[in-house]
């Protein structure tokens, strides 16, 4: 239990808000990309709703969960749809919808990595399955609204955002395994997947990026112009072999 402005918070309660405060926020992202390409306000319900519902879906039909959750409870669908009809007439009142964009979708990130690998930890999986689940729930949703908003896909960023879903999901399967409290483990698994976020998004965080060795390039495009059929080209070790 938790106590919250003097009223008594059961961990469940917290966990269902979460998850609407998630379905609702990335539903709010979907809408936010539908603006900024200008689409009707069918285009709209559909950014919205395959944002808020698409991660948990791929989740549920991994975990063979079905029906999956909004099939279960359609109020998930209604709940997008009224967000998208809310954003059409509001979306161009932000200064900077990009900007809001990222920030609504980090805190989204945060909390489905948590919810996402509670629900997998509920159907008794192993806990690095788990943790994939929460990512998985984190992050698919935002790659579809991404291709079909014609946008370069925030997990393809230069920021840490996929690392950020991993470590929430992880926190929180972590400190379940080792019996930390439930409610400890939600509110500090947030907070992980929040302020990696965020800091990623304020100081530009990244992880080490593979650089290619240019001269290799070279020497692979000189040997490419080599077409003879009688030339045949085998690699040994670091060696290069010509047969003919």
């Amino acid at each position: 239990m938790i106590t919250l402005y003097g009223t008594t918070v059961s961990i469940d309660e917290m966990t269902v808000v979460l998850d609407w405060m998630g379905i609702i926020v990335f539903a709010t992202t979907g809408a936010l990309v539908a603006s900024r390409k200008e689409m009707d306000v069918v285009g709209f319900a559909l950014l919205a709703t395959v944002t808020g519902v698409g991660g948990g879906t791929l989740r549920d039909l991994l975990l063979g969960l079905t029906p999956v959750f909004w099939v279960a409870n359609p109020t998930y669908l209604i709940v997008c749809l009224c967000v998208a009809c809310f954003l059409f007439f509001t979306a161009h009142i932000p200064a900077s919808r990009l900007r809001l964009l990222l920030w609504l979708d980090g805190i989204g990130l945060a909390i489905f990595a948590v919810t996402g690998a509670e629900r997998a930890l509920a159907a008794d999986v192993a806990p690095v399955v788990a943790v994939a689940m929460g990512t998985i729930t984190a992050t698919f949703g935002g790659i579809i609204r991404d291709i079909l908003g014609g946008e370069t896909p925030i997990i393809l960023s230069r920021e840490v955002y996929v690392t950020a879903a991993v470590l929430a999901a992880a926190t929180f399967v972590g400190s379940i395994h080792y019996g930390v409290a439930r409610e400890i483990a939600i509110v500090s698994a947030f907070a992980v997947g929040v302020v990696i976020r965020s800091a990623a998004l304020i100081w530009g965080w990244t992880l080490p990026r593979y650089r290619r060795d240019r001269e290799s390039d070279f020497h692979d495009t000189n040997l490419s112009k080599i077409d003879h059929p009688a030339i045949r080209m085998v690699n040994i070790g670091s060696a290069t072999v010509y047969f003919s």
